[in-house]
């Protein structure tokens, strides 16, 4: 007879009648809202002057080119290739893909070849009195051993299912992060311009100071000024001076931030010189509909897919519930010496069905099955909270747009302003109208409105990245880490 045909006919059978218990994953329906904002705020295609939002538009796949910044796109293309975070998410979707393969050969049959030879007695009680007792013999045995696990109620089926789910969660995981890799590069990009043009907004400032310096010595060797206003303007000069380090740190971290972010360190990496003159502000943003962000973010996308997981885990704990059943069966030869092994007479066989079913186990397996279900539930509202969660960031970013965009636009004009009034200051001072006091307090408004200004373009870039960040979307990396 020959045993694992015979095993795999057997089961054949058996699966025909199978069946797959707990619930067939379903994902949630996408919410029916069309917009973002809230009730009360102006809508969120409302920009401004030089920007506008196409709602219901793809999301670009290197969005970061739409600020025409050649080293940026160099030194994201460089970070995608040498991040250990992304390296570090890679091998967590290889190693999941791997539990897939291993999940599912629970449910193949499992064939050995066993080799064994041994010495051997048997008591006297075993076979009757001492004269018909056996002598202790010598024995071989060479043969393949199969089992096949009958999957009847799904359990395996099912953690196959929880194992897949877990790989698409590792997945969306790699992608998200990429795509936080990508942000938060262009964020370094932009806070290293920032602090460069504050940094050159306070030199000049600096610079400014300097010559109040200059002006009131002029004005007290011409008899006009005090030491009083010498001393006032050499304050000035002092307390913008301390300005300068902590720019000039923030400059520093942001360079070292990115040389991690590229996988170097920092004395291994020449981080570019960005300048935000360097770079474009994009004109059109493109937003994903609500019920699009829900198929593309990666956090949204990796909560579903732990959703799933919980409902797989859920068919695992029914099926336990139910008999398990083991088709087992071997082909050997056996003798006494090793010439006979593969004689004729050395043959052996045998087949077996092996039941297994729980009766009673202190409610552990019940228990467990309540357990599948509660943390169903929590998947559950894990999920929607990160759907919710993700719609409050997407609306923040765009009023965010919004309000900097009038913000920088009030800083110019306070730029302006501050301008005019420094000179009118200055201009009164040499002539004598007015005190050094009106030419610093003017320097003061002036340089706050220069380093407002910086800030607030800056921002407006930064909100960009964020709020692509907030959209999700596919990258160019994603295709490793199918």
């Amino acid at each position: 007879m020959k045993t694992l045909p015979t095993l795999i006919a057997v089961s054949g059978i058996a699966l025909l009648s199978a069946c797959t218990l707990g619930p067939d994953f379903q994902p949630p329906a996408a919410p029916a809202t069309d917009h973002y904002a809230a009730p009360g705020e102006a809508s969120e295609l409302q920009l401004g002057k030089d920007q506008h939002v196409a709602l219901g538009k793809e999301v670009s796949a290197d969005w970061w080119t739409l600020f025409h910044n050649p080293a940026l796109n160099r030194v994201i293309t460089r970070a995608l290739a040498g991040n250990q975070d992304i390296a570090a998410a890679r091998a967590r979707v290889a190693a999941a893909r791997e539990d897939v393969t291993v999940a599912r050969s629970a449910g193949l049959p499992e064939v050995s070849l066993g080799v064994k030879a041994g010495r051997q007695k048997y008591g006297v009680a075993l076979f009757g009195p001492a004269d018909f007792s056996i002598p202790a013999f010598t024995y071989y045995t060479v043969g393949p051993d199969a089992s096949l696990p009958l999957d009847l109620f799904g359990g395996t089926r099912r953690a196959v299912e929880a194992k897949a789910a877990y790989r698409r969660l590792e997945t969306e995981q790699l992608k998200g992060t990429y795509l936080s890799l990508a942000a938060n590069v262009t964020a370094q990009a932009l806070n290293i311009a920032r602090a460069r043009d504050q940094i050159r907004a306070v030199r000049n400032i600096i610079r400014d100071d300097r010559r109040n310096v200059d002006l009131v010595k002029k004005v007290i060797e011409a008899g006009a000024g005090t030491r009083s206003q010498l001393l006032t303007a050499k304050s000035q000069l002092a307390s913008d001076r301390t300005l300068l380090p902590d720019l000039v740190q923030e400059e520093s971290t942001a360079r070292h931030a990115m040389a991690v972010l590229v996988g170097k360190a920092p004395a291994d990496w020449k981080t570019p010189d960005f300048n935000l003159d360097e770079m474009t502000l994009p004109d059109e943003i493109a937003v994903r509909l609500p019920s699009e962000l829900v198929h593309t973010r990666p956090d949204i996308l990796a909560a579903e897919a732990k959703l799933h997981m919980a409902s797989a885990e859920i068919g695992v704990a029914t099926a336990n519930l139910y008999p398990h059943i083991v088709l087992t069966g071997n082909l050997a030869q056996q003798a006494l010496t090793p010439g006979e092994i593969f004689s004729g007479i050395a043959d052996a066989w045998s087949i077996a069905a092996n039941l297994t079913q729980p009766l009673f186990e202190g409610g552990r397996l019940k228990a467990k099955k309540r357990a599948a279900v509660d943390a169903y539930q929590e998947a559950l509202a894990d999920y929607r909270q990160v759907v919710l969660k993700a719609f409050g960031q997407v609306a923040d970013y765009l009023q965010a747009l919004k309000n900097h965009a009038a913000k920088e636009r009030a800083q110019r004009a306070a730029v302006h302003t501050a301008n005019d009034a420094l000179e009118v200051a200055r201009k009164g001072f040499q002539l004598g109208d007015t005190g050094i006091l009106n030419v610093v307090d003017a320097e003061r408004r002036h340089a706050r409105a220069q380093l407002g200004l910086s800030r607030a373009r800056s921002q407006r870039y930064l909100d960009v990245v964020a709020l692509y960040w907030a959209l999700g979307g596919t990258l160019p990396g994603e295709k490793n880490a199918q």
